[in-house]
């Protein structure tokens, strides 16, 4: 069946093409907005931070994510990432104070990070995000600088080098609050080494070394000390071993030679008793035999007398040959017991002369080492305080050359200052003037007062007894002072001239137009006539 007969519509007709238009639109505004959606539904990796700008809202210029997804609003909103990789900054610090003025190198190693705390990743986006990697180390590495120094003019030398972890918690505690302001965390810190330019660290280690050494070389002479007692005690237990062994085998040796001479004692009694009783019988059988024939008794006798002589000497020198074996074995015995004494006393003797030399050695070593360690240490000491002292002095004479300097410079400025301003004035009073010898004028009647007490100061402390004219006379042939003074009045004029010539200064025609009728009346003050006129020098009259 048809299934536009079905549904009573045409294919043909406009309502379904509308209406198959109408869901094609739909579906394809369908795909393009979940395209739109997955195009800008940004999702963060672990690694990085997400940074929305634009339009955020809450007053915030940006909002950073990490670890999540977010969707960027088109044309309104865009993004960027930061990285989360830890960047490594080479510090190599040379010449830091520390807390006793003394450089201090500190080479060392920091390992960085963007922090994903979200206060820091704000700090982090606002003044990170676009930088690459060398500018952002370039940044971190200013401020480890700044504060590296902070902590260590915080602290001496020798804490910075016994206590490395205090240095590092000064480090840590001093820098993580400086990064993050700039989005930064502190993930490590490698101090590569310590040291210094006076030489401190060095000399602190040389004593150290030296004490160790000398530790080293008393546990050394002690062991050999222990080890010479115990080979003594065995040489001594062994020689007592010998000599106990000696003593046993002469001990069972004279025994033996004892048995051995009472056997033989035992021996002769035996002899001497067979010997009676062979005489016994022998006569019992001679006299049996007297009877039969005497001649043979007297033969029998004569046998048995040298018999018997002979055998007392084989008995005496027996005897004698005993006594000597045994004299011999006694020597011989106590020879030996000598011999073993004197070799147990000459390997005592021995051990304990090794073990005095031993003694005497650690004592000698023991010794020396403290003076050794002594006088290594007051030589660091000494020069420490040498380079201290000349660093001291080095310090204080740069600053003494930098003060000189600067007063000497400040001086020159404020001369300099003056003079400029000096010729800048007399450059505006020449001008006000209008030409150099007018300026001059005008000085000259500025200063003539000055000029007038200087004057009067060089001539006041000449003290005059009393003033002598000489004149060839007057008109008259008399002596006449007025003469003196009137022609003293008339060299005013010329005075006066040069005054006006040099200064610019001219007075009035009435003060100096002088006559000889106007300066001396011909009849003086107190009514006496010229001649017999006095002048009157400090208080004293002169006849002139």
């Amino acid at each position: 069946m048809n299934t536009s007969l079905v549904l009573g519509l045409s294919l043909d007709d406009p309502l379904v093409m509308w209406a198959g238009a109408g869901a094609i639109a739909v579906v394809t505004v369908l795909t393009l907005i979940v395209m739109l959606i997955a195009r800008f539904y940004k999702r963060c990796p672990s690694n990085r931070v997400l940074v929305i700008y634009g339009r955020t809202g809450k007053g915030k210029a940006s909002r950073t994510i990490h670890g999540g997804a977010s969707f960027v609003v088109p044309l309104i909103q865009d993004y960027a990432y930061l990285s989360l990789e830890p960047i490594q900054i080479e510090v190599p610090l040379r010449g830091a104070l520390s807390s006793e003025n003394i450089r201090v190198n500190v080479p060392s190693v920091f390992t960085v990070a963007i922090d994903t705390k979200p206060e820091v990743m704000q700090n982090a986006a606002i003044r990170l995000l676009g930088l690459t990697v060398s500018e952002i180390r370039k940044q971190a590495e200013e401020i480890i600088f700044g504060q590296l120094r902070q902590v260590i003019a915080s602290m001496g030398i020798e804490q910075i080098n016994r206590d490395r972890d205090t240095f590092l918690h000064h480090i840590q505690a001093s820098l993580e609050p400086e990064l993050s302001k700039i989005g930064l965390e502190l993930i490590n810190v490698n101090i590569t080494d310590i040291t210094d330019e006076s030489g401190y660290i060095d000399a602190i280690g040389q004593k150290a070394a030296s004490e160790a050494i000398q530790n080293a070389r008393g546990d050394v002479a002690d062991n050999e000390r222990m080890g010479e007692t115990r080979v003594a005690g065995a040489e001594r237990d062994k020689s007592i071993h010998v000599a106990n062994a000696q003593r046993d085998q002469s001990i069972g040796t004279r025994e033996a030679q004892r048995d051995r001479a009472v056997r033989i004692a035992e021996l002769d009694k035996e002899q001497v008793v067979g010997e009676q009783s062979a005489n016994f019988a022998r006569e019992s059988s001679v006299k049996d035999a007297e009877r039969e024939m005497r001649i043979r008794v007297a033969e029998a006798d004569a046998v048995a007398i040298e018999g018997e002589n002979e055998s007392q000497a084989k008995i005496v020198a027996s005897q004698a040959e005993l006594a000597v074996k045994r004299a011999e074995a006694f020597q011989l015995g106590e020879g030996r017991k000598k011999e073993a004494e004197a070799a147990v006393l000459e390997v005592q003797n021995r051990a304990m002369a090794k073990a005095a030399i031993a003694q005497a050695e650690r004592i000698e070593a023991e010794q020396r080492a403290q003076l050794e360690a002594t006088a290594k240490a007051q030589k660091a000491k000494m020069i420490v305080d040498a380079q201290a002292e000349a660093e001291r002095v080095r310090i204080g004479a740069q600053a003494e050359a930098d003060a000189i300097f600067a007063r000497l410079d400040a001086e020159a400025r404020g001369q300099y200052e003056i003079l400029a301003k000096k010729g800048l004035g007399l450059q505006q009073i020449v001008n006000a003037c209008g030409g150099s010898k007018e300026a001059f004028q005008m000085l000259m009647l500025e200063h003539i007062d000055n000029l007038a007490d200087a004057s009067a100061k060089a001539i006041s402390n000449i003290k005059f007894d009393k003033i002598v004219v000489w004149e060839n006379g007057g008109k008259d042939g008399r002596t006449n002072t007025a003469d003196f003074i009137s022609g003293m009045a008339k060299t005013l004029p010329p005075m006066m001239q040069v005054m006006k010539d040099i200064g610019g200064v001219e007075l009035p025609e009435a003060l100096i137009r002088f006559t000889e009728d106007d300066v001396v009346s011909p009849t003086a003050a107190n009514g006496e006539t010229p001649a017999k006129a006095a002048s009157s020098v400090d208080g004293k009259t002169k006849e002139t």
